[in-house]
Order: C-alpha cells, then sequence, then structure tokens
C-alpha cells in the first residue's frame, strides 16, 4: 500500500522544475502512507509522478517507485496490490526478463502488453497512474469497487492527482473553497459521493472508472460494472451449487490475498463475516494465523467469548488489545488530525489499525462488504418490507401525513423520523425510500441548518434512478441485489472504505478485503431473494461455510460496542464539539443560529439528535479549520 501523486500538462523546463518542489512537498503530505521509500520521476515530458511505499510484496530496492521500464520508457505509480499477479506473470514471462518478484513490475508490462484490456485480468485493489511513453499518454485508473482512492484538480491547464486530498493542498495549487453540493451531500449522509468532494476543484474518480490524458484531451469512463457483469453469470441449477460457488469464490479471494512479504493477520471480532475469513485462511494456508480483537470492559458489548471462540476453534496466535473508553478518547483528537476527507465515522478503525500495527502486523484481512453482498443490515429488512406496504400509496396524503408525524411524535427517533417522511411521500418503491435510510439530516432538517443548499438534489437519490432504471442491469436485478448495490455505492464505498483507507494508512496498515472480490460481488448480486434469504440475513454466507462457522457464532445477536458518545460530547468532548461547530457556523451557507440551537437541544437530552447527527457537524467543522477551507 502506498500514496501517489502527479501533475501533468507541464510546459517546458521551469514549469518541470517547479512542479518537481510541488511533488515533494505532496509525497511528503503521504509518508504516513508510505514510510519505506519516496520517489519522484520526471523526464522531457509533459508529466512528473511521485510516490511513497509501503512495501509489502518484494521489499528490495528495485522495487521502490516510480517504477520504470528501460526498454519501453514507460513510468508507473501504484496504490494497492494485484493479488494475481504470479498468474499474470506466468502469462507474460514470454515477452519480458522480469527484474523484480514484485506485482508492480507485472502490472507496468500487462498493462504495455495488452492496454487497457489489462484491468479486467487484475484481481485486485488500486489506483494508478501509467505513463505509455509510446502514445504519449496518461492512464489514472481506479479499481472496481472503490477500494483505493484517487482524486484529481484541474490547475493553470494542468491536472494535479493524488491518493489524498491533503497532498493536494500540500500543493498550494488547489483552492481551499467548500463545494455547495458536497457540503448538502454530507449534511445528508455524513460523506460525500464521488465524483465530488467537499471541495469546489477537487474530484474522486468513481470506482471502475479510468480517465485517458493525451495532449489537451481528457477522456473518462467506465471500465467495469457490478450489474452488468452479475447478468453475464450462468444461472445455477440449484441453491446448493450457488452456496459451493459462493465458498469456492470465497475461499480463492482470501488465499490471494494472503500473498505478503510481511507480517500478515486478521482481525477478528468473532461475528460471521470475520470468523468466515479467519476459517478460510487456517484452511488454505500451512501456517498459524495471526488473529487480533480489540475489546473492551463493558460486558454487555465485549465481543471477546466469541472471538476466542473462533481463534480456538482454528488454534490462531489470537492477541486481545483491550481498551477503555478513556484509552478510546485520548485518541478521538488523533483520529479527527488522521482525517483526509471529513466522514462521520472512522474513530473506531483509527484505533483498531494502530493497535494491529503496533503489534507487529503490516498486511490485515477484514470482513468488510459481507453484510452489503448477503444482506447483513436492517436495511434490507425494512426496505423489502416498505415494498411490499406499497398499498399505503393508495390512502389519501393527508391521512398518511397525519399517521406519520403522530408516530414520530410518539416514538421521536430518526427512524419514526424518516417513516413519517416515507408515508407523507408519493411512491413506496426503493429508488424513493432507500435514500432515506442512510440520511442523517432529512430534507426539513437541511432547510434550517443550511436553507440554500436544501436545492441541490439528493446524490443518492439522483444515483439510485440511473442505476437502477429501466433498460439497465441493475435494473433486473434481484431486489435484495438492489438494495446491497445501493449499499456498496452509498455506505460501504463512500464512508467505510474511506475511512478504512484513510485511518488504516495513517499507521501504515494494510487492510485487505476478500468479501470485495469482483468474482464474489457478481456472484452474490446474481442469487435470487430466495437463494439469499430463506428464513433469516446472511443465510446464504451460513450455509456456504457450514462447518467453519459454528452455531454459536452463526445465530448470536447482532453486536457493536457503543462507546459512551453523548457522555463524552456533553463532558470531556465539549470544547472539542463547540470548536467544531463554531467553526462550521461561519460559513455562509450554515444557520449559525440553528446550529446553536441544535447543539443546546442535545445537550438537553433531546431524542432527535443523536450524538451521530451531532459528531458529523463536529467533524466537519474541525476539518475545515484544520485545513482552512471557507
Amino acid at each position: 500500500m502506498c500514496g501517489i501523486t502527479g501533475i501533468y500538462g507541464l510546459t517546458g523546463q521551469q514549469a518541470r522544475d517547479e512542479a518537481r518542489e510541488t511533488i515533494a512537498g505532496m509525497n511528503a503530505a503521504l509518508a504516513h502512507r508510505g514510510p519505506d521509500a519516496s520517489g519522484i520521476w520526471d523526464t522531457d515530458v509533459e508529466l512528473v509522478l511521485g510516490h511513497q511505499r509501503l512495501s509489502i510484496i518484494d521489499t528490495q530496492e528495485a522495487s521502490n517507485q516510480p517504477f520504470l521500464d528501460a526498454k519501453s520508457g514507460d513510468a508507473l505509480v501504484f496504490n494497492g496490490e494485484v493479488y494475481n499477479y504470479r498468474e499474470l506473470r506466468v502469462e507474460l514471462e514470454a515477452h519480458h526478463d522480469f527484474q523484480t518478484d514484485s506485482d508492480t513490475e507485472v502490472v507496468l508490462v500487462a498493462l504495455h502488453q495488452w492496454g487497457r484490456s489489462a484491468l479486467h485480468r487484475f484481481n485486485g485493489m488500486f489506483a494508478f497512474a501509467w505513463w505509455n511513453s509510446e502514445q504519449r499518454e496518461l492512464l489514472l485508473v481506479r479499481d472496481r469497487l472503490g477500494i483505493k482512492p484517487l482524486y484529481y484538480s484541474e490547475s493553470n491547464g494542468a491536472l494535479l492527482f493524488a491518493s489524498e486530498i491533503r497532498s493536494l493542498l500540500a500543493s498550494n495549487r488547489v483552492k481551499r473553497e467548500h463545494d455547495p453540493v458536497g457540503l448538502a451531500d454530507y449534511l445528508r449522509y455524513q460523506t460525500v459521493h464521488a465524483p465530488r468532494t467537499i471541495l469546489k476543484d477537487v474530484k474522486l474518480l468513481e470506482p471502475g472508472h479510468w480517465i485517458r490524458l493525451q495532449g489537451e484531451e481528457m477522456q473518462m469512463e467506465k471500465w467495469w460494472d457490478a450489474a452488468h457483469e452479475a447478468s453475464l453469470l450462468p444461472p445455477v441449477s440449484s441453491r446448493k451449487e450457488r452456496t459451493d460457488r459462493i465458498r469456492t469464490q470465497l475461499k480463492e479471494a482470501v488465499r490471494l490475498r494472503m500473498r505478503a512479504d510481511v507480517p500478515l493477520g486478521a482481525f477478528l471480532s468473532g461475528g460471521i463475516d470475520s470468523s468466515a475469513i479467519v476459517g478460510l485462511m487456517q484452511e488454505v494456508s500451512e501456517h498459524q494465523i495471526s488473529t487480533f480483537s480489540v475489546t473492551f470492559n463493558e460486558g454487555e458489548f465485549d465481543e471477546s467469548p466469541y472471538s476466542r471462540l473462533i481463534a480456538e476453534r482454528f488454534n490462531t496466535n489470537h492477541h486481545e488489545i483491550r481498551l477503555t473508553a478513556e484509552n478510546f478518547l485520548e485518541q478521538v483528537p488523533a483520529a479527527l488530525a488522521a482525517m483526509d476527507h471529513p466522514s462521520g465515522d472512522g474513530p473506531n478503525t483509527f484505533v483498531v489499525s494502530e493497535a494491529t500495527k503496533k503489534a507487529g502486523i503490516t498486511v490485515a484481512l477484514s470482513g468488510l462488504g459481507g453484510d452489503e453482498l448477503f444482506a447483513g443490515y436492517p436495511v434490507f429488512i425494512r426496505s423489502h418490507d416498505l415494498v411490499q406496504k406499497r398499498w399505503l400509496a393508495s390512502w389519501p396524503k393527508g391521512l398518511r401525513k397525519l399517521v406519520g408525524s403522530v408516530y414520530a411524535a410518539i416514538k421521536s427517533t430518526g427512524t419514526a423520523r424518516k417513516m413519517a417522511d416515507i408515508l407523507a411521500g408519493d411512491y413506496f418503491d426503493l429508488e424513493h425510500t432507500y435514500p432515506l435510510s442512510r440520511q442523517m439530516l432529512l430534507e426539513r432538517d437541511l432547510r434550517k441548518v443550511a436553507p440554500g443548499l436544501a436545492r441541490h438534489p439528493n446524490a443518492v437519490f439522483g444515483w439510485m434512478q440511473q442505476a437502477l432504471e429501466p433498460g439497465t442491469a441493475g435494473f433486473n436485478l434481484p431486489f435484495l441485489s438492489k438494495v446491497g448495490l445501493a449499499e456498496m455505492h452509498t455506505y460501504m464505498g463512500h464512508t467505510l472504505l474511506r475511512d478504512t483507507d484513510q485511518m488504516s494508512m495513517a499507521h501504515a496498515l494494510e487492510v485487505r478485503v476478500p468479501f470485495l472480490d469482483h468474482h464474489l460481488v457478481v456472484e452474490a448480486l446474481a442469487a435470487s431473494d430466495e437463494e439469499k434469504w430463506p428464513h433469516t440475513p446472511k443465510k446464504l454466507l451460513t450455509d456456504a461455510l457450514p462447518d467453519l462457522l459454528p452455531k454459536e457464532v452463526v445465530n448470536r445477536p447482532k453486536m457493536g460496542f457503543t462507546l459512551p458518545w453523548e457522555q463524552w460530547m456533553r463532558a470531556e468532548l465539549k470544547p472539542l464539539c463547540e470548536e467544531g461547530l463554531d467553526a462550521l457556523s461561519g460559513l455562509g451557507s450554515i444557520n449559525a443560529k440553528h446550529i446553536d440551537r441544535i447543539w443546546e437541544a442535545f445537550l438537553a437530552g433531546d431524542a432527535r439528535w443523536t450524538f451521530s447527527r451531532i459528531w458529523m457537524l463536529v467533524v466537519l467543522g474541525n476539518w475545515m479549520k484544520r485545513h482552512g477551507v471557507v
């Protein structure tokens, strides 16, 4: 895992000299991602490339980047891993005399040999820039699921790109001005969905997309589509065939992701997803697996009995990292400082990653993605139930509004308020009900917090209309797969994966996610609702691994450690919260008086304003103040 930087569109030696200095500063801002080596490449072309390396595969100096092919003149800066590099290398050895054992060299040779079609052969997580010397062409690429980020910005005729926003800001060529549309998106979803970011002049390359730059020409194209790939899978003859295929794909995903030349382990919470990964790691490895669980003293939420059960079952070298709430609280400021793009979540990942890295691990496998693929979240149940209740649309709208408002008043929860908005709407289909499922500030809230921003369209609704419209592959997916596709695009893609990348890389820890192997993703999306969810959530996954998952894990209640955020934010974190809210109130589009009212309501214990809805505002204000964004 690494960090990449670059500037394209340079003319003249002075511009290249200045760009080289700029890249040095951009690299320095990424040093935490790649502390093992730093490099810059420039020649008599319109491009300068930079790289910070975290050595994972072939740790020798010869594999440092930018990586050059002397014969072709091609250059590559690469962040991530292509796990099937050994198999690709066998195909390419007839055309190339390899100088290293790295996946980086394989990627560069594959691109030179096969062009953009090589992307479809890569199995991995990656973001890279490939300079094709013969064509004088630069190709920027992001992996299928968007596991690795790639940000870019156009400035004075040049295009800058980097693995993190803070690197672009370090160039001093990007305006520190927020994007009003991105801000509206953040207030709705505690994140900003690609291609936008919180900054007006910075974009995030969408998953499964590439950008080609040649001369003054810039072309962007989508090179992979999950729904389309699922539509191409041959049908199965039985549910057993589907479970067999699920197991085969997941086992192969785990096997490939265990390739590393540095210490490797796994996060183990004792839930279904992490237990499945650890069980398959033990099955495909001849060595004892190292597992890591972060546990807490609070017994009600402590998952250590389950993680110990799995550790003993598979004879892992198990490490329990016990934290107190006070330990966690002390690290909150550091977690905020590590945040590259504002996100309402993330401190949990920061703390877990730090503890794992300190235990001597450089690569960790994670169970992220299992809930999205196999219908593990409550949103799957809610979405299914709402569609079954679409007959409610036949009620007079005034009656539905009345019922909803009464229900919200009685329950006084965020979920009840969302249900009231659904009842007051005109449609009960997934495209209209799902965008509310992950929404933090509802439209009525947004109109008060930022009156001028409420006019900007809902990004999730817009995406769903496009992705699931009649005639598309998404439209023909099974219902639960449509929900899963939405989850992968929204919460997983722009919150969980973003947090995992920025918080783990803050400690130079690489996190690999076998559930997001593209073969497995396509297989899960192709599964019918009956195959996926005959009785309970994630039944398809547990039926695929009956010998690995004990009934105590399969049947356990879904848990998640709940830190005392409300208490902290009203006490120890109160100054930090007020500092962040004050900074946010300084934006012209924000209603400062309403922010104050919200804060006072939270301090008074108003159930409508949960800690998560306040915390995302605190984080945003903190981030904008830290980076001087106006």
